[in-house]
């Protein structure tokens, strides 16, 4: 089956797509918000990992970012023989690249934002993908893209900025981004954004993997990042070792929270329909507020709370609208909410 073709029988923007896909993904009504809670816990957990990107600013994030991969690859290559899985499936190479690719460049670009910006506003900007899901839907897979859809997309970007605040549009008048020759501030928020458009690629597509065993998409993300970030950092003369015992320390943190927080995430998609996720997944915007004033004792000024505001709701929205689409069109819930188009 081509590619695109496969991609649009699984993407989540529609009710008959949502449908299909609640009806044939695995059972596991046994526990029926367990994705749910498993995608709390990895927000957690990577909520710690930019934490400690913030923190480490004597290490290059690329370079971070290459220990990250490492940490996710190693622990995954047992699990991986252990389930006598296929490292590389024939049917699914294509799809398994364009994840690693899409899903490292989120990932490193994401690290540079939280190095150089706020570290709750570059959350807030990294984390409003589910959006933007529905723009590259409409773009490479032909689907509709509703009223609601683009309303949700003007507010985020309203939100967003809110939160970045460029001197272009704001002035000199109030603290804008990039104030006083902050120019990697202003670099920090590109890196944001972009991180932001290639995640929402990566959203799309960790979907279409839905059957394939979650130790083989960690296995094949974990070294086509670890290759990609090691070349990255060796061009722009990043990659080292940490000196200090500490930065050592937190660094092994680095690779144990992000081998926990992607594993958990890769289960709760393959457990859970994806809006639920991605409303479970926002939480890290809450657990990114709670690092900033404790470790950073940095104080969101109003114009990034009000665009934070904005973005969760658009994405708590969105998460919702999603949810609502996948059941039965005589449930209850749905009827009241007026959602019985078929």
């Amino acid at each position: 089956m081509p590619e695109n073709l496969e991609l649009q029988q699984l993407v989540d923007e529609e009710g008959e797509d949502e449908l299909k896909f609640h009806q044939t993904r695995p059972k596991c009504r046994k526990y029926p918000y367990l994705g749910i809670i498993l995608a709390t816990l990895s927000a957690l957990f990577f909520s710690l990992c930019s934490a400690i990107v913030k923190w480490m600013s004597d290490v290059n994030p690329m370079a971070l970012a290459a220990y990250r991969f490492l940490g996710v690859l190693l622990p995954t290559i047992p699990i991986l023989i252990y389930n006598q899985q296929p490292c590389f499936p024939k049917q699914k190479r294509i799809m398994l690249i364009l994840r690693s690719f899409t899903g490292t460049t989120a990932l490193m670009l994401s690290f540079y934002a939280f190095r150089y910006m706020p570290l709750s506003d570059a959350s807030v900007i990294v984390f409003s993908v589910p959006v933007f899901t529905a723009i590259f839907a409409r773009m490479f897979l032909k689907e509709p893209c509703g009223w609601f859809s683009i309303i949700s997309v003007i507010v985020t970007l309203i939100g967003v900025v809110l939160i970045t605040r460029p001197p272009i549009i704001f002035g000199n008048t109030i603290d804008s981004l990039g104030d006083n020759g902050q120019t990697p501030e202003i670099w920090g928020a590109v890196a944001a954004f972009s991180s932001t458009l290639f995640g929402a690629n990566a959203f799309v597509i960790l979907r279409a993997l839905k059957d394939v065993h979650f130790s083989v998409i960690m296995a094949n993300f974990g070294t086509f990042a670890l290759i990609q970030c090691l070349i990255v950092s060796y061009f722009i003369g990043a990659l080292c070792l940490p000196v200090c015992g500490l930065d050592r320390y937190l660094i092994v943190a680095l690779a144990v929270f992000s081998f926990l927080g992607q594993i958990l995430l890769t289960v709760a998609f393959q457990m859970e329909q994806a809006g639920l996720v991605a409303i479970a997944r926002s939480t890290d915007i809450v657990y990114a507020f709670i690092w900033q004033v404790l470790f950073f004792k940095e104080v969101p000024n109003r114009f990034s709370i009000i665009g934070t505001i904005l973005v969760m709701l658009s994405v708590i929205l969105i998460g919702l609208r999603k949810w609502i689409m996948t059941l039965s069109y005589d449930d209850p819930v749905r009827r009241k909410l007026g959602f019985l188009t078929k």
